[in-house]
């Protein structure tokens, strides 16, 4: 299995080192905007990270000084300029959203300066975000005439409450690292230079973890969420799978060891 790639063309980048995908939006010189490739390239990277056995859990960051500005507005006249090409194009979005959020290994996003439209989506299909306290976080739909997937949508319903979700799409508001923050849409703010140090820390920390407990835990808390009764009745398989693991015989004996762990995923 690879462990780095480029998307051809470039623009998304996908790293897999320690147990950690590191997949990065690479366009800094458009503050990361995607474009229609590139959406279908971030799902892609996405699924060749799922396609790693290797990997526990998946990091999510932007290149230079932003995290990602969301769609690339200047192609929209051509590739979501009426209503069947939007079409094709939300389709596009949907799968990188629900790429990221079908993942069963965690996902972390660790955010710099802009984190708006379809980036602010990306970064609401991951189960962990950090913001540095440089960062600024819109939801423009509202100012460009548009909608936003409902799948998406969701996303921003679970990541910060459905009246925030409200708010932010009506108005088109700007929130301040600090106030995503307070509304629960980041768990730390941290200063610029600490912001992948600390993210990488997390990942480090899930990737110590035994991961059929992880994955259970993943899939329980989505069921929470989804109330679906099949997601329901495949966590409880997972769960119940962790009982009869080599990883729990380890952590038990850990314990009464006083040692750190080796999981290996079975």
């Amino acid at each position: 299995m690879r462990n780095t790639w480029t998307a051809q063309g470039g623009g998304i980048k996908l790293e897999v080192a320690d147990h950690i995908a590191r997949l990065t939006i690479d366009r800094p010189d458009k503050r990361n905007a995607l474009t229609q490739a590139m959406w279908r390239d971030l799902a892609k990277g996405v699924e060749m990270a799922h396609g790693n056995p290797d990997v526990r859990a998946v990091l999510i960051s932007g290149s230079g000084e932003d995290f990602c500005a969301g769609a690339d507005i200047g192609e929209f006249d051509t590739v979501r300029r009426n209503a069947e090409t939007a079409r094709a194009y939300e389709s596009a979005n949907s799968e990188a959203f629900a790429a990221i959020r079908k993942l069963p290994v965690p996902t972390i996003a660790a955010i710099r300066g802009i984190c708006f439209g379809g980036g602010f989506g990306i970064a609401a299909a991951c189960d962990i975000r950090l913001a540095s306290d440089d960062a600024r976080f819109s939801v423009p739909a509202a100012r460009l005439g548009l909608a936003y997937p409902h799948d998406a949508m969701a996303d921003i319903v679970h990541a910060c409450g459905p009246q925030f979700a409200k708010y932010l799409t009506f108005t088109a508001a700007r929130l301040s690292a600090q106030e995503a923050l307070s509304i629960g849409f980041v768990i730390e703010v941290l200063p610029t230079e600490a912001i992948y140090g600390r993210a990488g820390e997390i990942a480090l920390a899930i990737a110590k973890s035994a991961p059929l407990s992880v994955k259970a835990s993943k899939a329980a808390i989505g069921a929470v969420l989804s109330g679906n009764a099949s997601e329901m009745a495949y966590a409880r398989t997972l769960g119940a799978a962790t009982f009869e693991s080599a990883d729990y015989v380890e952590g038990r004996l850990a314990f009464k060891q006083r040692r750190e762990p080796d999981f290996r995923g079975g």
